[in-house]
């Protein structure tokens, strides 16, 4: 098994491509400006108790007042409140919670107007992020999390993941996080952490302290709404969490990000140094790599599935609904049985990586093709419930009923992936009519012409369509290469399929583009 990450810089933000054994199983989108991401800590102000919720609602500066229940308060609530009074009343605190009087701990099924009020200032978490119509989701119970461990303030407990079943291994870790962990601070080893050496836990361990420390020191003079403690940017948490020996290249085309992801990869596993690269190709990375292909087939509202079946993926406010379809399946088995269990096979297959790839959370009903053997169900079900098992999300799955119906929950905690895989004519913006298309090459003559000869530019490059791109390149002496004897300087070509046929872009050598004039 073999992982690899593309990472593609915009002015948007950056685009992340996780890809398996090559094919893309997820996507992501970091904005540059992304607040209220999961994990970022605000300096809140309470601005209403709903005692009939039993929830409050926290200004952390979303246009919606980010919502608080009182399951999320965590235990040690009112120790984490005590210390925020404090910090804010510049009293002398260590940030290290030495010499720190914990309070007791809440009652686990009380009434949250016993603990915060109107206008109190808290400290919160963001555990789901703003979608659509709501605000986000927050939790008091505050961690912070290091490659090998998870920080948590105002505990005392060691937690061991349920995936390390070595009973000796288990006690080698508790014993060491006893002996090197804080007081007040609590402490869960994360399932990477096994059989890693001393000092290497131990180094995490001072990261996340470090990192608290310089949360505190922000929110001595932090005004109400101010983010105290921001979360890595989206590749360097699934970095941070994913990064094993199958992780065989980090791709990245620019320099920023490849000095960014090196000293990542230098502080958290220096032996993967060496599979990190720069994409200096002409053309764009996701084009280079064939995610960018893989992304126009992948996030339709069909998706086919190898053997011939198909997807159809509909959202609603509710729920997700997923309809498997035969197609021309039908004709290549003995029987319909058969005929239904290899396509609903491949089909929970897919389901798992469509699940994972558009980051769909809530109910997902999947209705799959009617199966009459309990047998094949179960063994369907088994399917799908092993493709899942790589997803780093929450999740449910109920065996298939009787109605040939499977029910999945899953957790969310961002706004769903979309990419909108129609292109839209970028001349006649979907009216049905167009310009005609070889007026196309004509007026990228003219604005070649101009910028080379009027302007006097050194160095151009052209962005245009495959098709645009093959036609400049056709012939021993192409259009490209009469352009060089033309103008006596070089034009280079890049095809970039996001494009529409009729749309083009002029890069000067820096690469931002040249405001053109009809």
């Amino acid at each position: 098994m073999s992982n690899e990450l593309y990472i593609s810089a915009t002015p948007k933000g950056d685009r992340i491509a996780l890809v398996r054994n090559k094919r893309l199983i997820e996507y992501h989108i970091d904005e540059t400006e992304h607040h209220f991401a999961v994990g970022d800590i605000y300096f809140g102000t309470v601005k209403k108790v709903v005692s009939g919720n039993n929830a409050a609602f926290i200004d952390i500066g979303h246009e919606k007042d980010a919502f608080l229940h009182y399951h999320d308060l965590s235990p040690n609530i009112l120790s984490l409140i005590k210390f925020t009074k404090d910090i804010i009343a510049k009293r002398p605190v260590s940030p290290r919670l030495k010499g720190f009087k914990p309070e007791s701990q809440i009652e686990k099924q009380g009434k949250i107007s016993d603990v915060l009020s109107k206008n109190m200032p808290i400290l919160a978490q963001v555990v789901k992020e703003p979608i659509s119509s709501k605000g986000p989701r927050l939790s008091c119970d505050i961690s912070i999390a290091g490659r090998y461990i998870v920080l948590v303030p105002f505990s005392n407990s060691i937690n061991i993941s349920k995936k390390i079943t070595s009973k000796q291994e288990r006690q080698r870790l508790h014993k060491l996080m006893s002996s090197v962990k804080p007081e007040n601070f609590g402490v869960i080893v994360r399932t990477v952490a096994e059989n890693m050496d001393v000092e290497d836990l131990r180094r995490d361990l001072e990261h996340c302290i470090e990192k608290w420390e310089n949360g505190v020191k922000a929110l001595r003079n932090a005004m109400p709404r101010d983010r105290v403690i921001s979360e890595m940017d989206r590749a360097a948490s699934i970095l941070r969490d994913m990064l094993n020996d199958d992780f065989d290249s980090i791709v990245v085309d620019t320099r920023e990000s490849f000095d960014k992801i090196k000293s990542l990869l230098h502080a958290i596993a220096p032996q993967k140094e060496k599979i990190l690269k720069l994409h200096q190709g002409k053309s764009k990375i996701f084009e280079h790599y064939g995610i960018e292909k893989q992304m126009k087939s992948l996030f339709g509202r069909t998706v086919t599935l190898p053997g011939g079946g198909y997807l159809v993926i509909e959202h609603t406010e509710a729920l997700h609904v997923i309809d498997v379809n035969s197609g021309n399946k039908a004709s290549s088995e003995p029987n319909q049985e058969a005929t239904a269990l290899n396509v609903n096979k491949e089909a929970a297959a897919e389901i798992a990586r469509q699940l994972r790839l558009r980051d769909m959370g809530g109910i997902v009903v999947v209705d799959f093709i009617d199966m009459k053997k309990v047998e094949n169900k179960k063994a369907v079900h088994e399917v799908l419930r092993d493709e899942m098992k790589g997803d780093r999300s929450k999740y449910t799955i109920l065996p298939i009923s009787k109605f040939g119906l499977s029910q999945i929950t899953r957790q969310r905690v961002r706004p769903e992936i979309n990419v909108d895989t129609r292109e839209t004519c970028p001349t006649c913006g979907g009216t049905g009519t167009i310009q005609a298309s070889i007026s196309v090459t004509d007026q990228i003559e003219n604005h070649l012409e101009h910028l080379l000869l009027k302007q006097n530019e050194g160095r151009v490059t052209i962005m245009v369509h495959p098709f645009v791109y093959a036609y400049y390149k056709e012939g021993l002496i192409s259009r490209q290469m009469r352009w060089f004897f033309k103008y006596k300087k070089w034009v280079n070509l890049v095809k970039d399929s996001t494009l529409g046929l009729m749309e083009y872009h002029f890069l000067d050598k820096s690469g931002e583009e040249f405001e053109l004039h009809s």
